[in-house]
């Protein structure tokens, strides 16, 4: 049966609305291709004033979209879609933190179906983020093209299996947080050293920016060379990452990043 809609996205918080604008920015989707649903009025405003569909019902999202996307917070999931009854869609993007794929098929208890498990970051938002999808059940499809593109209209993808997205939930879905903090102490440590708040956040900001520019644009360099390339004999950077070094950085991002992959584990036995 024909569907209304490609895209039919459930859940209209922070993120579902920064992947629906990126497709829209670049023109791979159009707001006549869409339906949103909420149970928040004021949510569904925002994508109702791009041209948008919304509605408060799910089976109409379920019913009248190629796909679903749903993008509600992992404790709600099965609120909203309890009482569904028989649904017509068979194609299912998941950007649920937590919440296996097995967990969505089951709490659907429908006819086979396929589901694209998806991690993504927050910034996203502005166009330049990070997603790790599960593409397993879609195989080499014109449909697993379709929710590459996607999120690659606003973010970098990397396919992988689903049981490598906790590590990339602790590698980028969470490490914007991680950038921001150091940022912070970096602005802090400017203050302390004269600067004003607004002149150390822009001189840090723009230099993570342009660094992380460097790193592309300097791929024939390993992130040691980088490193070096920084640090003269004698110089200034070097002292710095001395005390980086004693006070173990390394060591204190892997322990980081080793608790919030944990937790990600433990988020999916819950569910």
């Amino acid at each position: 049966m024909e569907k209304k809609f490609k895209l039919g996205v459930i859940g209209g918080g922070f993120m579902s609305y920064a992947i629906v604008s990126g497709a829209l920015n670049v023109g791979f989707l159009s707001p006549d291709e869409i339906i949103v649903s909420d149970i928040n009025a004021a949510s569904l405003k925002k994508f109702s004033d791009k041209g948008i569909a919304i509605t408060m019902d799910n089976a109409e999202i379920l019913n009248g979209a190629e796909f679903t996307l749903f993008a509600v917070k992992p404790q709600h999931f099965k609120d909203a879609v309890e009482n569904i009854g028989d649904i017509a869609c068979e194609k299912f993007i998941s950007i649920m933190a937590g919440v296996k794929i097995i967990s969505i098929k089951n709490a659907l208890r429908v006819k086979p179906i396929k589901v694209a498990r998806c991690m993504p970051n927050t910034p996203c938002s502005v166009g330049n983020g990070a997603v790790g999808i599960d593409l397993t059940d879609f195989g080499k499809t014109d449909d697993a093209e379709f929710i590459k593109n996607l999120f690659s209209s606003f973010a970098k993808v990397v396919i992988t299996e689903e049981n490598k997205l906790n590590a990339i939930t602790g590698i980028s879905g969470s490490s914007p947080a991680y950038f921001y903090l150091f940022i912070k102490c970096l602005v802090e440590a400017g203050k302390k050293q004269g600067l004003s708040e607004e002149d150390a956040k822009n001189l840090a900001v723009n230099t993570m920016i342009g660094s992380g520019k460097m790193i592309f644009e300097n791929s024939d360099k390993t992130l040691d060379e980088l490193i070096t390339a920084v640090c003269s004999k004698g110089g200034t950077t070097i002292e710095a990452i001395k005390v980086f070094n004693d006070f173990d950085l390394s060591g204190i991002t892997e322990k980081a990043v080793s608790a919030c992959v944990k937790c990600a584990e433990e988020l999916e036995k819950l569910q």
